[in-house]
């Protein structure tokens, strides 16, 4: 019986890690085909990997679906630790997306091999443009647009992670 539940839960985190990540990547992606944000995580991961552009998009997709997958985890912790609702999904979204516009994006070019600095321009092997703070250099809508992204991405899961997924680690609370 339990080897049901533990595959039940493992299967509701995947499933559901991965409709997550997919609503986020819609988000993100359609606000950079509407002019919204130049912000791509998929294309920033995948360069911080490899300098060969057309790798480095299929590469960060690949790193960014398997961090939604990751990221599915802590928050099935979160959630068995608190509640699993849409809105404490809203609000532990909010904090994520807040943490990366303030404080990731603001030092990704310090680790990020293939991005130049605030401080230094562009050269022949850091040819990406620093986010700044908040990814403004990205466009002045990329905070509204990668905050409603990560809300999204945790309301999904707070609402429909399976109880099998929530009991599995809320033995550990």
């Amino acid at each position: 019986m339990d080897t049901i539940i533990g595959v039940q839960a493992i299967t509701g985190i995947l499933l559901w890690g991965f409709v997550a990540t997919v609503v986020m990547t819609i988000i993100m992606f359609g606000s950079q085909m509407g002019g919204l944000s130049r912000l791509s995580l998929p294309f920033l991961l995948g360069t911080c990997l490899t300098s060969n552009r057309d790798y480095a998009q299929l590469l960060g997709i690949t790193l960014y679906l398997a961090g939604g997958w990751i990221f599915a985890l802590f928050y099935t912790a979160l959630f068995a630790a608190l509640a699993a609702t849409w809105w404490i999904g809203a609000l532990a979204g909010l904090i994520h997306a807040l943490f990366i516009l303030v404080v990731i994006l603001p030092v990704l070019p310090h680790f990020h091999p293939g991005m130049a600095t605030e401080y230094d321009g562009p050269t022949e092997l850091k040819r990406l443009e620093p986010p700044g703070f908040m990814g403004f250099n990205y466009g002045y809508m990329t905070p509204l647009t990668t905050v409603a992204a990560h809300m999204s991405y945790s309301m999904v899961l707070g609402a429909f992670l399976p109880q099998a997924a929530l009991d599995a680690f809320a033995s550990y609370f």
